[in-house]
């Protein structure tokens, strides 16, 4: 199964929950604003993998980060949805969650 570590506060994790119900692909969304372990879960895996060495510098936080059932990990939930052979839908329109307004 999959696992998504995101935010219900998060407009493009709000928006990967929508397509992946949508689909009925199987996930388990872990809520890193729900527990200090799911948040020190998650800075764990942002520190360790180089996936989110781009998002570290340009200051995103990297949200929503999934890995997959073989143990990759990606922060494009878009690429996995139009790789299990779906459409994306578009989500809402929001303002990013970066400090440069460009991505979680």
């Amino acid at each position: 199964m999959i696992t998504i570590y995101g935010s219900k506060m998060c407009p493009d994790c709000r928006d990967c929950k929508m397509n992946f119900d949508a689909h009925g692909i199987e996930y388990d969304f872990i809520d890193i604003n729900e527990s200090l372990e799911s948040l020190r879960d998650f800075l764990m895996l942002r520190d360790s993998s180089p996936v989110f060495d781009h998002c570290k510098e340009i200051n995103d936080i990297g949200l929503p980060a999934l890995i997959l059932e073989d143990g990759t990990v990606t922060i494009n939930w878009e690429s996995v949805v139009r790789s299990l052979g779906f459409d994306v839908i578009p989500g809402e329109t929001h303002a990013a969650c970066s400090l440069d307004r460009k991505g979680c």
